[in-house]
């Protein structure tokens, strides 16, 4: 093994973080990987625990938006079951992920072997992608709701099963695709995870890294900034005719019940700045890391290397709930059931900016 390592991938005296790997993973291991020391077991535990965490939040977060999304009559909506979809995905990726890593964890290395090292890929990659397009068909959504109102294209039963169906389709070729010769899963960081080769420097795995990357980051990212940041003008700007009128009229409000400090547009700003910048907060530093390892980057340590994976893992603790608490309805119901995971306010408000089309078009023609 020594003879396949450059001189730049040489261990260190004290130990690499390639001894304890298992004899039958060594083939997977990335030369690269060969010349940094151990992770610090206390960094380790700290990882697990920081991974256990994240992992017992999301099957409780996302197992509670599933049950009250599928359960209350008033939530069971053409738009919510990419909500639901949104939160299964997300419950999945941390109940099938979380296990497998605290595992290797404990043994400071994958002792699960190849099959498992694929399959704990394919698994992060599928929910990762189909988490990431979920949210962006909730924000396209929301831009027909929203922006376009009555002439939007509504969302039906069929419309939404067709969408959660092309999204899973979608992501499954991206995950198979490194099981037939297109790229590969390999451990990576302190190699108690397996992700994507990102470090060799072939032609093959560097397209595919590539691909992936525009598919499944750059397009999404795009679709949904540019779906919030028309929701945002147009709701500013009924919100701006909205004070006008009233002005016109001689009265504070054309609504019977506004409060100043929440604003339309400052709630529509908030859910989409919390919500774009937990997708970014997740994904974006593990992407770089990808890149790091493409370009051959020396700052692309083990640590670094694996907390940048167990973020984007993370992110699915967090990106249900954001959706979820943003519902009213889900708040008055969640009360309902466990009164004591709710705090403030369930009333519903006059109007929900984004579950009811046609409601900006409908007031403005009101107050005209």
């Amino acid at each position: 093994m020594q003879s396949l390592i450059g001189p730049q991938y040489l261990p260190l005296n004290n130990g690499s973080v390639v001894d304890k790997v298992t004899p039958d993973m060594l083939h997977l291991i990335h030369p690269y990987w060969h010349r940094f020391p151990p992770m610090e077991p206390v960094m380790t535990k700290i990882l697990g625990t920081f991974l256990g965490m994240a992992g017992i939040l999301s099957f409780f977060g996302n197992g509670m938006v599933v049950y009250i999304f599928s359960t209350t009559k008033a939530l069971r909506t053409p738009a919510n079951l990419l909500v639901l979809n949104l939160a299964f995905s997300d419950f999945s990726m941390m109940t099938t992920s979380c296990p497998m890593i605290t595992i290797n964890l404990f043994h400071e290395t994958w002792v699960l072997g190849p099959l498992v090292c694929d399959i704990y890929g394919m698994l992060g990659s599928i929910f990762g992608c189909v988490s990431i397009w979920t949210m962006c068909m909730i924000a396209v959504d929301r831009y027909e709701v929203i922006v376009k109102g009555v002439t939007g294209r509504p969302m039906t039963v069929k419309l939404a099963i067709v969408k959660i169906i092309l999204i899973w389709v979608f992501s499954a070729f991206w995950t198979v695709a490194p099981m037939f010769g297109w790229s590969r899963y390999i451990p990576e960081g302190n190699l108690t995870s397996c992700g994507v080769d990102y470090l060799t420097q072939d032609w093959n795995p560097k397209s595919y890294l590539i691909a992936y990357t525009i598919f499944c980051y750059i397009l999404p990212l795009f679709l949904i900034c540019y779906s919030y940041w028309f929701i945002i003008a147009a709701v500013s700007a009924h919100e701006k005719a909205m004070r006008e009128q009233a002005k016109k009229m001689n009265v504070k409000s054309l609504r019977s019940s506004e409060d100043a400090n929440k604003s339309t547009e400052g709630k529509i700003a908030k859910v989409a700045l919390v919500s774009i910048s937990l997708w970014f907060l997740a994904w974006t530093p593990y992407g770089i890391l990808n890149f790091m390892g493409f370009f051959e980057s020396d700052a692309l340590t083990p640590t670094i290397s694996i907390w940048g994976a167990a973020f984007a893992k993370a992110g699915s603790s967090y990106n249900p709930v954001v959706y979820g608490i943003s519902h009213p309805k889900y708040r008055s119901a969640l009360k309902e059931r466990f009164s004591f995971l709710v705090c403030g306010k369930t009333e519903e408000p006059i109007r929900s900016e984004l579950s009811s089309v046609g409601t900006i078009k409908e007031h403005e023609e009101t107050a005209t």
